[in-house]
């Protein structure tokens, strides 16, 4: 399979790079930052293509993204961004940044590749708990949670979007799981759940599930925080 992975450095994306090297797959991963921790051979099996730009935003790198002439089967939107102040302290940009990255990479990277979704294409969209409405929600992340917020029914609305095609679009809100970011959110709490063992789920959803779950926004937790 071809598969796009954002935010690919660290945490959970690095850990769906790993995952989907190792079953042979062809990645191309994408991130603000270098390539760390994939030095192992046993993640060479697949074909990784590294893609570092500083403006996933660019107009120029969308353009040559819409200009890939290859096909792929999943898209998973990972990278995010978190600030953790008193709503009161968040500065425009701080809040721009937010959005930025949270729901417009999303949205136009998605609009890019439209041409170049392969026909039962899977895109999942990394949400979160504090995303989603009646969850608790904690002081401090009204950037992250409400942008997170937008990122679910993003997903949502391309599936009504596309309901004639066999696309599939879906939300994955995830609980706490053991990355810098959780530390960023909560410093010092220690999650029930490594981010390898949350890519194992978000990589067993993405190859399985994409023709059975469709414009969904699904809860994945076992604690929040």
């Amino acid at each position: 399979m071809n598969v796009l992975i954002t935010g690919a450095s660290r945490g959970i994306g690095l850990e769906l790079v790993k995952q989907f090297l190792q079953a042979g797959d062809t990645v191309w991963a994408l991130s603000r930052q270098k390539k760390t921790g994939l030095a192992n051979e046993a993640y060479e099996k697949g074909t990784l293509h590294w893609l570092q730009e500083e403006d996933l935003l660019s107009e120029d790198f969308l353009g040559r993204v819409a200009g890939w002439e290859f096909r792929l089967d999943i898209v998973i939107h990972n990278a995010g961004f978190l600030v953790n102040k008193a709503f009161a302290d968040i500065s425009p940009a701080e809040l721009e940044q937010s959005y930025e990255t949270n729901v417009y990479l999303p949205y136009r990277l998605t609009q890019v590749l439209l041409p170049r979704l392969s026909p039962k294409a899977h895109s999942i969209f990394i949400s979160s708990v504090g995303g989603i409405n009646g969850t608790q929600k904690f002081p401090g992340l009204t950037a992250y949670s409400s942008s997170k917020a937008a990122m679910a029914c993003l997903a949502e609305c391309l599936q009504a979007e596309f309901a004639e095609t066999s696309w599939s679009f879906n939300s994955l809100a995830l609980g706490a799981v053991q990355t810098e970011m959780l530390q960023q959110a909560f410093p010092g709490y220690e999650a029930p759940v490594s981010a390898e063992q949350m890519a194992g789920f978000i990589y067993r959803f993405a190859k399985n599930e994409g023709q059975m779950v469709k414009g969904k926004s699904i809860l994945v937790s076992s604690s929040n925080p």
